[in-house]
C-alpha cells in the first residue's frame, strides 16, 4: 500500500532571470509525463539538443511537476542526487541536482514495491531527513539545518528513468525529477542531536547477502550539508523546505538493479534498517 501524504504543494521553478534555450518545455514535460504514465520510455532530448543546459532541465521539471500535481499527488519533500563525486564525474558536473517527492511515491518499512510501476528501477539506500522548521536562503549553514532537522530516518529511494536506457545528461536527469521512482522510509525517525551523519554507516543487503555498503560522507560530504545546499537553491527560486518536508540526501553506494522476487535490507548504524520486498 502507497502512503499518500499532503505536506504542500510548492514545486521546484526556475527565476525568471535563468536563462535558458530549451525549445518547447511544456512539450517536453508531456512527454516525460506520458512516459511515466504508459511505462514507455523516451529518447533523451539531449540527442537532438545536445547544448541543453541545468537550468533548461529545470523548465521543463517545472512545466511537469504542475501535471502531475494536477492528478491528486502532491509535494511531500525533495530529493537530492548527484552528490557523490564518482556520480558527478560520471555525469560531468561539479554540482548536485534536486527534484520533487511525490507522495504517491511514498513506501514504508516492510511494504511490497510492485516493478510495474517503473521502467528501468534500481535502489539505493540513503539518509533522509524531516524538517521540523523552515529553512530558506543563500548561506546556510550546516549547524542552521542541523537546527532545523527534526529528525533523520533508513530509507532506500528507487531510482528510475523515462529516459531510453538511462542515456541521460544532466538536463535530461533534471527534467525527469532528478530520475526519481520512488521511495522507502522508516517508519520512525531518530533525534540528530549528538548523531553525526558523515560517519553513519551503512549495509545493503539483496535477499539476505551484503551487497553493497556506504557511510553518510559519501553524500556530498555530509548529509547535513546537502539539507543546506538544497535550502540555498530552493532560496534563489522563491521556495524553502518546510515543516514536515522529507529531504533525501543522496546515495551512499552504487545504484543496484531490481528483480522481482528481491528483498532489499538496508541497516544503519544508530538509524535503525529499513526494507522492501519486489514483485512483478
Amino acid at each position: 500500500m502507497t502512503r499518500r501524504t499532503d505536506l504542500g504543494t510548492a514545486s521546484p521553478v526556475v527565476q525568471a532571470g535563468d536563462a535558458t534555450s530549451v525549445l518547447d518545455p511544456r512539450g517536453k514535460a508531456a512527454a516525460l509525463y506520458e512516459a511515466r504514465r504508459t511505462r514507455r520510455p523516451i529518447p533523451p532530448f539531449t540527442d537532438a539538443e545536445p547544448h541543453l543546459t541545468l537550468a533548461d532541465g529545470y523548465a521543463v521539471q517545472r512545466e511537469l511537476v504542475p501535471m502531475l500535481l494536477a492528478d491528486g499527488d502532491a509535494v511531500v519533500g525533495y530529493k537530492v542526487g548527484l552528490t557523490s563525486l564518482a556520480m558527478q564525474r560520471l555525469i560531468g558536473v561539479d554540482s548536485p541536482d534536486f527534484g520533487p517527492v511525490l507522495a504517491s511515491t511514498r513506501y514504508g518499512d516492510g511494504e511490497t514495491v510492485s516493478l510495474g510501476r517503473f521502467i528501468a528501477p534500481k535502489i539505493e539506500a540513503e539518509i533522509t531527513f524531516v524538517m521540523g522548521e523552515r529553512l530558506q536562503g543563500a548561506g546556510v549553514t550546516v549547524d542552521q539545518a542541523r537546527r532545523a532537522v527534526s529528525g533523520a530516518a533508513a530509507s532506500m529511494e528507487i531510482v528510475d528513468s523515462r529516459i531510453e536506457d538511462w542515456r541521460i545528461r544532466l538536463a535530461d536527469t533534471v527534467a525527469d525529477l532528478a530520475s526519481n521512482g520512488a521511495m522507502v522510509i522508516a517508519d520512525e525517525f531518530v533525534d540528530v542531536a549528538g548523531l553525526d551523519p558523515r560517519l553513519t554507516g551503512m549495509v545493503l543487503s539483496r535477499n539476505g547477502e551484503v551487497v553493497d555498503t556506504g557511510a553518510g560522507a559519501a553524500a556530498l560530504g555530509d548529509p547535513l550539508g546537502v539539507v543546506a545546499w538544497l535550502a540555498g537553491v530552493l532560496g534563489e527560486r522563491g521556495l524553502a523546505l518546510e515543516p514536515g518536508h522529507l529531504v533525501m540526501t543522496g546515495a551512499l553506494h552504487a545504484a543496484v538493479p531490481l528483480a522481482a522476487g528481491d528483498v532489499f535490507l538496508a541497516e544503519f548504524a544508530r538509524l535503525g534498517s529499513v526494507g522492501v520486498t519486489v514483485t512483478e
